[in-house]
């Protein structure tokens, strides 16, 4: 069954905002949401970065049954693995059964702010498989303790813990990170539609796979490449330097080069015409994901939430 879900931007709205847009997102009809785990924005123009896991408190009382999870959180080094067990099992609790707990091996521009060396992919890789296993071993009950190569934990015990134990979704964008979110979690988590989804389907991969689809809806198409370009343009930077640049400033020097061909012709869907928008879902479910949340850019959200409701999903009623 393919599901549509609606991204909460914490890089761009006030936590305030963010519960108002999750009990929107409910009402206009989307199936689920994800919420994003920043410390900082991605360039300082997208102007917030609030602690997720307060607003996901609101989220929680201010929707009914919509599904919400964390895409995603980094637990091997802002966090320690046990403080994210804690974090997430109460979320858990609080939604009810209707929270998935996405992670990664993270972005400089958020984990160095704790003045840890930051290490390169593969060790950061280990890290997060011993960080699984750690969340995993405390979400059983009991008292627990675990000595790694890279986390310890001692005489840990979760005394509030959900009916049952919330989804780890693993994001991976490389094929040894495929195939270890294959061997790790519960699904597989993604940024637009990645071919690596076929390796960790032939890695054995099993569950729900999400993936993210940004769009800038306006009426005028120019309109929305701008909103794009002054509020998005990292989402057209090449390469890993999302996962390595340090600060908002550096992200502000390197999207520079990002010009208004780049968003128009890039990832980013600005075209008002809604078949445009159902083609573009449609290629994300048939690349093999079953989950895409939409990521409207900008400040103007409820043009894009009447947009939806109305001309977009009920095409996939």
């Amino acid at each position: 069954m393919t599901q549509i879900g609606y991204t909460l931007s914490s890089e761009e709205h006030h936590p305030n905002e963010l519960v108002q847009h999750a009990a929107r997102a409910e009402e206009v009809g989307f199936d689920f949401a994800s919420i994003s785990d920043h410390y900082h924005p991605w360039i300082s123009q997208q102007g917030h970065s609030p602690f997720v896991w307060s607003t996901l408190g609101g989220v929680a009382h201010a929707t009914d049954d919509l599904p919400v999870g964390i895409g995603v959180n980094c637990p091997i080094m802002r966090y320690h693995p046990a403080i994210v067990a804690q974090a997430a099992a109460t979320a858990a609790a609080m939604f009810e059964g209707d929270f998935f707990l996405g992670v990664g091996t993270g972005e400089r521009l958020n984990e160095h702010v704790v003045g840890e060396h930051w290490p390169e992919h593969p060790i950061r890789m280990e890290m997060l498989e011993e960080a699984v296993e750690i969340i995993q071993k405390l979400w059983q009950g009991g008292q627990q303790s675990y000595y790694g190569d890279h986390f310890t934990v001692e005489n840990a015990r979760l005394y509030t813990l959900p009916e049952e134990p919330p989804e780890i979704i693993v994001s991976a964008y490389g094929e040894r990170a495929a195939k270890a979110a294959a061997e790790l979690g519960d699904g597989f988590w993604s940024v637009g539609p990645q071919d690596v989804v076929e390796t960790f389907d032939e890695a054995g991969g099993e569950g729900p796979k999400y993936s993210q689809m940004s769009i800038c809806y306006a009426e005028d198409e120019d309109e929305a490449i701008d909103t794009a370009l002054e509020h998005w343009p990292n989402t057209s930077l090449p390469g890993e330097l999302a996962s390595q640049l340090a600060t908002p400033t550096h992200f502000e020097q390197a999207s520079q080069m990002v010009t208004r061909e780049d968003i128009a012709e890039g990832s980013v869907v600005t075209d008002p015409d809604p078949d445009t928008h159902v083609e573009n879902l449609r290629q994300f479910f048939d690349a093999g994901y079953d989950h895409v949340y939409v990521h409207q850019i900008g400040p103007d959200q409820e043009s894009f939430f009447d947009f939806y409701e109305n001309e977009v999903l009920p095409e996939f009623e």
